[in-house]
């Protein structure tokens, strides 16, 4: 049995990849990772980087050999199965995510956070947590990304400052989680319209069974952005569903409620503006996970789920 004795542990926080591979063989080969793809004249492989990586969705087309799933769970790295272009909502089929088992994540991030989940107001509390660290984090984004500046996500811009210190005004007061829901459509649907002006799209309408390519890439950003939260999720400790807002109606649950303090900061605007430059899906893949790594969404991601967990606990200190 291969072992991972010269692997080098590099924190899921501070790791820069996820692979999103289709038409492909995924297989162990001298104490590596690699994914096969065949050419007409001969067989290639490329090594995947497991230390690195924090997970590995797999398109249509690819199959995985045992021993790189055992190779793929000893280095931490999650692995999900999907339809074409990482978008498994538009192949009608559901993303399953493969957690690697492990008795030796923390255990207090889940206790704590199940010290307040099962009193109400305390979950409210946490969701509201969630929802205005989204607008403080798009705040901060679009005021100093140049790049989604000089595309017109100007967080310094009227309508936008407008609507973000509203939303966040209405977060502080709402009262039932049924509230922030409506809060959250009502904000995603300005954003939407916004998008669509600044990129000169026209009417858009958000239809994730749509071909069109703003939602196509939406569908596929927010797929990357899912696979950042279930890492942030599995590393620390705490099940899926245990969510503040989803829960009772999706069954992806806390992934979701993580995801979402990112992707409308940085999904959102660079669909629209990949859709009106041509982008190709890759290209596309590529900016996502440029800006993801820019702007750090998995610390932010680990920052706030920690602080949300830790909160209502008295941190005692427990050797581990």
């Amino acid at each position: 049995m291969e072992q991972l004795t010269d692997l080098k542990a590099i924190l899921h926080s501070k790791r820069a990849n996820i692979y999103y591979l289709e038409k492909c063989r995924v297989m162990q080969k001298d104490g590596r990772v690699l994914y096969l793809t065949e050419a007409k004249n001969e067989n290639q492989y490329w090594n995947i980087p497991i230390a690195n990586t924090t997970c590995l969705l797999l398109g249509t087309g690819t199959s995985i050999t045992q021993a790189a799933m055992r190779m793929l769970a000893q280095a931490g790295v999650l692995v999900g199965f999907c339809g074409g272009g990482g978008t498994p909502l538009l192949m009608a089929t559901e993303i399953e995510w493969l957690s690697p088992q492990s008795e030796y994540r923390p255990t207090e991030y889940v206790q704590c956070w199940m010290n307040f989940w099962f009193d109400e107001q305390k979950r409210l509390a946490a969701a509201r947590q969630f929802q205005t660290a989204r607008i403080q984090f798009m705040q901060t984004v679009w005021s100093k990304d140049r790049d989604l500046i000089a595309a017109g996500f100007n967080g310094h811009d009227e309508d936008i400052a407008s609507v973000l210190n509203n939303t966040r005004a209405k977060i502080e007061q709402a009262q039932k989680v049924s509230k922030l829901f409506q809060i959250e459509a009502d904000l995603t649907k300005r954003l939407y319209k916004i998008a669509a002006s600044r990129t000169k799209h026209g009417d858009f309408v958000r239809e994730r069974e749509s071909v069109d390519t703003a939602n196509a890439f939406l569908n596929h950003g927010n797929y990357l952005a899912y696979g950042l939260a279930a890492t942030t999720l599995w590393v620390l400790g705490i099940p899926h569903g245990f969510a503040v807002m989803h829960g009772k109606t999706r069954r992806g649950a806390l992934v979701f409620d993580v995801a979402d303090l990112i992707k409308d900061t940085l999904v959102l605007p660079w669909s629209f503006i990949c859709a009106k430059e041509g982008a190709t899906e890759q290209e596309f893949r590529q900016q996502c996970l440029q800006a993801f790594t820019d702007h750090k969404a998995l610390d932010f991601m680990f920052e706030q789920v920690k602080t949300i967990a830790l909160q209502h606990h008295e941190k005692k200190g427990e050797a581990r």
